[in-house]
């Protein structure tokens, strides 16, 4: 089975429920590594995505990624209408 690289970006909410929601997403894909490659996360929720300001999360340690469960941090929210501009940077990463 080919592997497929994931996206994740939210904006919008509780901040600590924005971080936990990360590090489920994120722990979720790197124990089914078979079927997920690279999870890219967007800086500072969709406005990664629209600046391509993208955080490949295999970088990180797994104790860091444990720390979002309880660790606050900034959120920001914008309303987005997708795009092929969006959706072509995608596929240019085989993001799925």
């Amino acid at each position: 089975m080919d592997r497929k690289n994931a996206f994740y970006a939210q904006s919008g909410g509780v901040t600590a429920v924005i971080n936990a929601s990360a590090c489920g997403v994120i722990e979720t894909a790197r124990r089914h590594a078979d079927r997920i490659g690279t999870v890219y996360a967007g800086r500072h929720g969709i406005i990664g995505a629209l600046t391509e300001d993208l955080i490949d999360t295999a970088a990180e340690a797994p104790e860091a990624i444990a720390a979002l469960r309880s660790t606050p941090s900034g959120a920001c929210t914008v309303g987005v209408r997708r795009s092929r501009r969006i959706q072509s940077r995608h596929r240019l990463r085989a993001i799925r």
